[in-house]
């Protein structure tokens, strides 16, 4: 009888019946041995008061009344069964080992954290499950490593949700910003969630560090592969210390092959290639140097743009019959951001608005100095006599093998300058190669525009790029990167500077427009070569549905 019963009137039958029954409610029950009473005043106790001769055992002294978000004593985070299962059930997500941790991870970040399929720990080495702050730790210097080597925010977070996945922290929610990395984990719904952050200060293009952070996460994520905590750390400190696969001299002539490679790509003969070649060394040679003295990037991008220039300018006022158009378009070719732009466009087609914000205004910034650099030189040189024509034809559609042959060396040096593996030089070469072909066939004989042309060659990169990373396990940019090179609007940025430079800036908005849509086809096409390869390739015993999207909209 609870005690609102207890309070309520009884009815005399209830009386009748009970009244042989009834006791008091401070009367001490039978069978319970008291000592007997020494006389004296009665003692008045409280009905709360424990009768004596009970014997009841102290439970420990709790502060305040216990609360509904409380944890209940029996509760192990471990072995505690889903919060929750949502209406349309838990999907079934499958972790065949035998794909590639980015599509076996991608999925499972999409997910809410409700409805993530329990990790499954078999190859942890330690007696004791891993300190949880050590595991955030590792995974944030991970992530580091990754966002500062130029991979887009959502691989980033995939490749942050692998490490904390596979040591056993399920519930945790990586979030990547252009300069921060973040990362949420909680036990459970009851439990004090465990934040830890970290910013990434320096950037730094090295694609051998990053494809080797691509295979530790790789192990890391296997479970078949028994790597410690400690083991990771060592294996991370070891990538960490890895010297740059390529030495300064060998990155400084792959800089000045590149434009002399553009050169030749644009019209150019063998002058015109040695005179690329020697301003972009120069160029190189002088943001190295500023670079040392501490100048930002901007001011580096401004003063290595000069010497191409420059030596254009004064093969014109030297009457030396070379194409000068040809020596500075090869010039830019080794400046311009590419790697930066296909980043800031994937990341905003993927959701992370923010991110491709700050990434596509770093390449506005370092544009801006490439047309600082060169206006300058082209200002004087337009003061001092030289007749350099905006209206004037680079390309030269008689010379398919020249062309393709450039195209090629292009890619190389460019794959070079990012310090990629020499396993990986090849295969962009020969992706570089094809983007040309497929560019060069779309636009001379077919006349089709450009733009589209430049889209179409760009996702065929993308494609061939992704199918590459997919057989070797492996980040998609060392493929895709260098092999973009060859399609850089070098020749549409010149001619839109130099008619800027003589006045006539209505024409050289129009050109420097066409330059913008160029790069953004480069980026967009990339991208769509890659989420192509992703939409149709249907592989045995795959995630379920695949990666949802970022965002269910139609516009409001």
């Amino acid at each position: 009888m609870t005690d609102a019963e207890d309070r309520k009137p009884r009815s005399d039958e209830a009386r009748t019946v009970y009244d042989s029954e009834v006791t008091s409610e401070f009367a001490i029950p039978q069978g319970l041995a008291t000592p007997p009473k020494t006389g004296g005043e009665s003692e008045t106790t409280s009905e709360f008061a424990v009768p004596d001769g009970l014997d009841v055992p102290q439970s420990p002294s709790e502060d305040g009344e216990g609360s509904a978000f409380s944890t209940p004593k029996i509760y192990r985070a471990r072995q505690a069964p889903p919060a929750f299962t949502p209406p349309s059930g838990v999907p079934a997500v499958s972790l065949t080992k035998d794909l590639p941790w980015q599509d076996r991870m991608r999925t499972m970040l999409r997910l809410p954290v409700a409805e993530r399929p329990a990790p499954e720990l078999v190859h942890k080495a330690e007696d004791e499950s891993p300190a949880v702050p050590r595991v955030l730790d590792l995974t944030l210097r991970i992530g580091e490593l990754l966002l500062a080597g130029g991979e887009g925010a959502e691989d980033v977070e995939t490749a942050m949700f692998a490490v904390c996945r596979s040591y056993g922290l399920d519930r945790c929610e990586p979030n990547v910003t252009f300069t921060l990395l973040a990362i949420s984990y909680q036990p459970s719904l009851v439990d004090d969630p465990v934040t830890a952050s970290r910013t990434v200060r320096r950037r730094g293009t090295d694609y051998t560090r990053l494809a080797a952070v691509f295979r530790l996460v790789d192990d890391i994520s296997d479970p078949e592969i028994p790597i410690s905590l400690e083991e990771a750390y060592r294996r991370l400190a070891e990538i960490r210390r890895n010297r740059h696969p390529y030495p300064t001299w060998v990155l400084t002539l792959a800089s000045g092959l590149l434009a002399g490679a553009a050169s030749v790509l644009v019209g150019g003969d063998l002058i015109v290639f040695v005179a690329a070649m020697l301003g972009a060394v120069l160029g190189d040679r002088l943001a190295w140097l500023c670079a040392g003295r501490g100048l930002p990037e901007f001011y580096q991008f401004t003063i290595a743009a000069m010497p191409p220039a420059a030596i254009g300018v004064a093969l014109t006022i030297a009457d030396v019959d070379v194409k000068a158009s040809a020596v500075i378009t090869g010039g830019l070719f080794a400046l311009l951001p590419g790697r930066a732009l296909v980043a800031g466009v994937q990341d905003g087609l993927t959701g992370f608005y923010i991110t491709a914000a700050a990434r596509l205004l770093e390449v506005m910034y370092f544009f801006v100095g490439i047309v600082v650099g060169v206006l300058v030189v082209l200002y004087f040189g337009v003061n001092l006599g030289a007749e350099l024509n905006p209206d004037a034809a680079l390309g030269d559609t008689n010379r398919p093998l020249w062309q393709i042959g450039a195209s090629m060396l292009l890619s190389l040096t460019f794959a070079v300058l990012l310090q990629q593996e020499r396993s990986t030089v090849l295969w962009v070469t020969l992706n570089g190669g094809v983007a040309w072909i497929v560019y060069g066939a779309m636009h001379y004989p077919g006349g089709v525009s450009p733009v589209a042309s430049t889209a179409v060659a760009a996702g065929l990169v993308g494609l061939f790029g992704q199918l590459l990373s997919r057989y070797r396990f492996a980040s998609a940019l060392p493929y895709t990167t260098a092999a973009i090179g060859p399609l850089f609007p070098g020749s549409a940025t010149y001619f839109g500077l130099l008619a800027i430079a003589q006045n006539q800036v209505d024409e050289g908005l129009v050109s420097l427009a066409e330059a913008a849509s160029l790069a953004m086809a480069i980026a967009i096409g990339v991208n769509l070569g890659s989420e192509i390869s992703r939409l149709f390739l249907r592989i045995p015993g795959g995630a379920g549905a695949g990666r949802r999207a970022a965002k269910r909209t139609r516009g409001f």
